[in-house]
């Protein structure tokens, strides 16, 4: 009996020692893939080359890869002039612009899945309302009238619809189940917001902004818009505005005027905060006190930054994309917000643009 009690004792104790050890351990998640929680970076590759790539850089800036893309998949090519990638929930949205497509890939893997490259023509950018995506199309270039926005269906993966559109349809947001299209103007100098409802896919309403919208954003209820103004080689020259506009009623803009001469460009937001470029400096505004600054965070020209050809902000971290002569390596930097340097990478040609998995 002594014996059987032992017994007995001994395996409770196992047994609650078992079960406090398995409710006080944290769950630990297995990893979605190797490129979770980092940064995948486009690079186009030269104009007319099928030699477009991703490079990859972990949160930590530890661990790095020049082409992550052809790492995973050895026999495939990205294309020809990669222009962005787009997340929507476990897969990543690659335009490859020249090449007239989209390549579907698992963003945590990188594996490919499909490939779109009928209904696209001089594809830009991509976001996502009610289900569907929405993919900015430039058309033929040498017409201002053939512009349009395709529709994609994400369980087929095929364009089932086009919503035409004024001249050079560029970056796009959503918010509400509304697409809010940036009129770059494609080879021109556009000056519109197009409004178009994913319920009907059509476009409901125009808002007009200053001259070139290269880039906006949506926070707290507002839309940004960063205009780049018209340059001086485009005939007239017009000045930089950034607009808030409330999404309310979007006839209620207020608007920061540049003066001439500046071209502000890479809007982005984080913590709170405006981040945008002017030629080799970096400004910040705080959404809650909207008025331009009187001096920049920092200037990359001691850096050798030729130009901002790709701009993000995360964290306070800033990354900037330098491609350098267009045609080799271009590089990466990533600052923090007094300007000093906390890594600089050497990565494909010409990076254009930051993407956070």
């Amino acid at each position: 009996m002594k014996n059987l009690k032992l017994i007995f004792f001994s395996l409770l104790t196992v047994a609650v020692f078992t079960s406090c050890t398995s409710d006080d351990a944290p769950a630990v998640e297995a990893p979605l893939g190797a490129y979770q929680n980092g940064i995948l970076i486009v690079n186009e590759g030269n104009f007319g080359q099928d030699n477009s790539s991703i490079s990859f850089i972990s949160g930590d800036l530890a661990t790095f890869q020049t082409n992550a893309f052809t790492a995973v998949n050895p026999t495939l090519t990205l294309g020809n002039t990669a222009q962005s990638i787009s997340f929507n929930e476990d897969k990543a949205y690659v335009v490859v612009n020249v090449s007239n497509k989209i390549e579907v890939l698992n963003r945590y893997t990188l594996q490919h899945i499909a490939t779109i490259s009928t209904g696209l023509t001089n594809p830009r950018f991509v976001a996502f309302a009610n289900g569907k995506g929405y993919v900015t199309n430039w058309g033929d270039a040498t017409s201002s009238s053939d512009d349009y926005v395709a529709v994609l269906n994400l369980s087929t993966n095929a364009i089932s619809a086009s919503i035409p559109v004024v001249e050079g349809p560029e970056r796009l947001v959503e918010n509400n189940g509304k697409l809010y299209v940036a009129h770059k103007g494609g080879y021109g100098q556009g000056n519109k917001i197009s409004v178009i409802n994913s319920n009907s896919n059509s476009v409901e309403s125009t808002i007009t902004v200053g001259d070139v919208p290269g880039s906006l954003e949506i926070s707290n209820g507002f839309l940004y818009v960063l205009c780049e103004g018209s340059p001086s080689w485009a005939g007239t020259e017009t000045i930089g505005k950034l607009h808030k506009i409330n999404l309310s009623n979007t006839s209620q803009i207020t608007t920061l005027d540049f003066t001439l001469g500046n071209h502000p460009q890479n809007l982005d937001l984080d913590g709170g905060n405006i981040y945008y470029t002017n030629s080799n400096n970096v400004y910040k505004i705080a959404e809650s006190n909207f008025t331009l600054p009187t001096t920049s965070l920092f200037n990359t020209t001691s850096n050798n930054v030729s130009s901002f050809y790709g701009f993000a902000v995360k964290a306070s971290k800033i990354f900037v994309a330098d491609p350098n002569d267009y045609s080799s390596a271009g590089e990466i930097f990533i600052f923090n917000e007094s300007g000093a340097v906390l890594s600089t990478k050497t990565v494909g040609v010409a990076p254009n643009g930051f993407y956070f998995n």
